[in-house]
């Protein structure tokens, strides 16, 4: 038997378990990307990332296995946030015809997010730590990098279907004339990067060095 309100009772709605869970989701990322980045990887835990959350570390293990899953997770949300917050679509190179054109500004694009505190601190602190731990250093691979750089070679096949590069080009050989540097800069902080530095190499990667 359904008991029945008392007269003048008002029903309150039922709690919202999705949009609950949601806001959960988006303090543990918030919390872990922070703690990695002001403590580093080995010192940041579940535990402190569900505290600094808010939320017990239980709802942590029950949609993750680990803190490498939650922090690879974070930090790929964190560019989908950012490409929807510029109007851009999520994994995809622009196709305007123009290869140079879209390229630089893809680069263009990465040299704002690499210099973006919000990426530039958890983005070095899970690239530092995957060189020395293979294990998240693969995962960081396979999670975050190769999707990355597939949208580089369905460019760069897109170009030699327009004639645009040269059919025998491998282009997963090819976007490391471009990207590795930018990567090798950053990391090492070797020198500067900006706009002039990215259009450069794509300058000299479409163009080789030699005189034509």
């Amino acid at each position: 038997m359904v008991k029945k309100p008392a007269p003048g009772t008002v029903r309150k709605p039922a709690p919202d378990a999705a949009r609950r869970s949601e806001k959960s989701r988006r303090a543990i990322y918030a919390a872990a990307l922070a703690l990695v980045g002001e403590v580093g990887y080995p010192k940041t835990t579940v535990e402190g990332i569900a505290a600094r959350a808010g939320v017990g570390k239980q709802t942590i293990y029950r949609w993750w296995g680990s803190k490498a899953d939650v922090l690879l997770e974070a930090f790929l949300d964190l560019g989908e946030q950012a490409a929807q917050a510029a109007g851009q679509e999520p994994y995809a190179i622009p196709d305007t015809g123009d290869l140079a054109a879209d390229l630089k500004a893809v680069l263009r694009a990465t040299v704002d997010e690499l210099l973006d505190p919000r990426f530039e601190v958890p983005a070095r602190a899970l690239a530092a730590e995957g060189v020395v731990n293979e294990q998240l250093g693969r995962e960081f691979v396979t999670k975050l990098l190769e999707p990355s750089l597939q949208l580089y070679v369905d460019r760069l096949r897109s170009a030699q279907d327009a004639g645009e590069v040269r059919p025998e080009i491998d282009p997963r050989i090819a976007l490391e004339l471009f990207v590795s540097p930018l990567a090798q800069r950053w990391l090492q902080r070797t020198a500067p990067i900006s706009y002039a530095y990215t259009d450069t190499l794509i300058d000299y990667a479409l163009h080789g060095l030699t005189p034509r």
